[in-house]
């Protein structure tokens, strides 16, 4: 039988206790303090992944943050740019809503929304070649995060794909990851967002 002095006691949640959510808390924390760690592991997949383009995912992504650093945007714009496609080996078909849950507890509403709706967005640039329409973003041309996706795909995202472009490696944007990705802007935990 597995060792259960770490573990809480019941079966069902309706069983448990103050010791046992305790237990369960402090595993909790543990395991968001290695999150960045676990991000970037999981930035690392994207390496060696083409699907097709002349860059790797992983070197998209990099050169996407890249971009919007050199541009001069906030570190919140910065995460957001390496992590937009980091749903890509899980969501093949919706990853841009993997990557938007893995930065919402960190950014603000306006950054969550560019990454959650970043796909349709990108679509513009590609989409009437597979004969579906670009203007699909269009269908939300009055939300008040438009302006800011459309730019962060034409100026960061559809530009990143360039296997000459000075691409930093991973290790660069490891203080960045850990620093935003420390302690949530809004959590169910902290009764904000």
């Amino acid at each position: 039988m597995a060792d259960t002095t770490t573990r809480a006691k019941f079966r069902s949640m309706t069983e448990g206790d103050a010791d046992d959510w305790k237990i369960i808390a402090e595993a909790t924390i543990e395991s968001a303090m290695n999150l960045p760690t676990r991000v970037l592991d999981h930035l690392r997949l994207l390496g060696g992944d083409y699907g097709g383009y002349r860059v790797d995912r992983l070197t998209h992504s990099l050169q996407t943050a890249r971009r919007a650093e050199q541009a001069g945007r906030s570190d919140d714009y910065v995460l957001c740019a390496l992590l937009h496609d980091i749903g890509d080996t899980l969501g093949t078909y919706n990853h841009q809503d993997v990557a938007a849950a893995i930065v919402s507890p960190f950014v603000d509403e306006d950054l969550h929304w560019m990454v959650a709706h970043h796909g349709e967005f990108q679509g513009y640039y590609f989409f009437h070649h597979l004969g579906l329409d670009r203007n699909r973003r269009d269908r939300y041309i009055h939300e008040p995060h438009y302006d800011l996706t459309v730019e962060f795909c034409a100026d960061f995202d559809q530009p990143s794909f360039d296997p000459d472009y000075p691409t930093p490696p991973l290790e660069y944007f490891e203080p960045l990851v850990h620093s935003m990705m420390r302690t949530p802007k809004q959590s169910m935990y902290t009764g904000t967002g």
